[in-house]
């Protein structure tokens, strides 16, 4: 099941991708993808709807990012073994933990604004995994059970201010614009194995990454096991889990954002998003 958000800016109605292409909208049934609904109890109601009887939306139809009420933003750094290669650093014995703002939330099509005083604005594309009920110290064997499902993400940053700027990397990370999520939330039923997703990242067509979650350092259970000890995870909580490599960073030369860019990103299976690149 594809679950999505569409509709203006801070009104999305939530509705669902049928098979036949065409979106439906589910807002007589439901307030929002969000909360309860991600639970295995709320996404089994949603699955026994007959799709055929609901609303169809209007193909050109805004789509917002593919949760609502994002509570926390975490993301996973240096988490590919070769994109940890080709920034020169080493592995990490542990997951590293930083958090995007999730003033940084944004839809999947939406244009992506470079920040005032940026001269090292940097894509990312990174499968998202979508909490579904509370977590709290679970075993990687329990971990997967926690997921409502999987997305999408462009973990935008901002190299300099990130590295640069003193303190954590949530300065480079947090611009507005910097996180869209979707085109929609695929349930984790619909995913046999995370660990073995192609995706890719493009960039005015010329394609910079081409990977695959097999090269994850820490897979999904092991992410969400180790976050649980730190602190609980809630319905709605999205989790960004690194990047494989051909970050602009890891270009010979460099290479980074300008407006007038146009990305185009995707994970088999869970979407594509497409984003314009403008000057904040």
């Amino acid at each position: 099941m594809k679950l999505l958000r569409f509709g203006a800016l801070g009104a999305e109605k939530p509705g669902l991708l049928h098979e036949d292409g065409s979106i439906r909208d589910l807002s007589g049934i439901i307030d929002d993808i969000s909360g309860d609904v991600l639970s295995d109890e709320g996404l089994a109601r949603l699955r026994a709807l007959d799709p055929t009887g609901l609303p169809v939306v209007d193909d050109n139809a805004r789509l917002g990012a593919c949760v609502g009420h994002v509570g926390k933003f975490v993301c996973i750094g240096l988490n590919y073994a070769d994109h940890a290669a080709e920034s020169g650093l080493e592995l990490p014995q542990e997951p590293v933990i930083f958090f995007k703002a999730t003033s940084a939330i944004n839809g999947p099509n939406e244009t992506v604004e470079i920040p005032r005083g940026s001269v090292k604005t940097d894509w990312e594309v990174e499968l998202g995994v979508v909490i579904g009920k509370e977590t709290k110290y679970v075993t990687e064997a329990e971990a997967m059970d926690h997921i409502a499902g999987y997305c999408v993400v462009n973990d935008l940053s901002e190299r300099d201010f990130q590295l640069h700027r003193s303190g954590q990397w949530v300065k480079g990370k947090s611009a507005d614009t910097f996180g869209p999520i979707g085109p929609w939330l695929v349930t984790r039923d619909e995913i046999t194995d995370p660990q073995d997703l192609p995706m890719y990242l493009e960039v005015n067509g010329h394609r910079y990454q081409d990977g695959s979650t097999q090269t994850m350092h820490f897979g999904v259970a092991t992410v969400i096991s180790h976050l649980s000890q730190f602190m609980s995870l809630q319905p709605g909580d999205v989790i960004s889990t690194g990047t494989p490599p051909g970050v602009g960073m890891g270009q010979n030369p460099q290479v980074y954002l300008k407006p007038g860019d146009t990305m185009e990103l995707g994970i088999e299976g869970l979407g594509v998003q497409k984003q314009k690149v403008i000057a904040g």
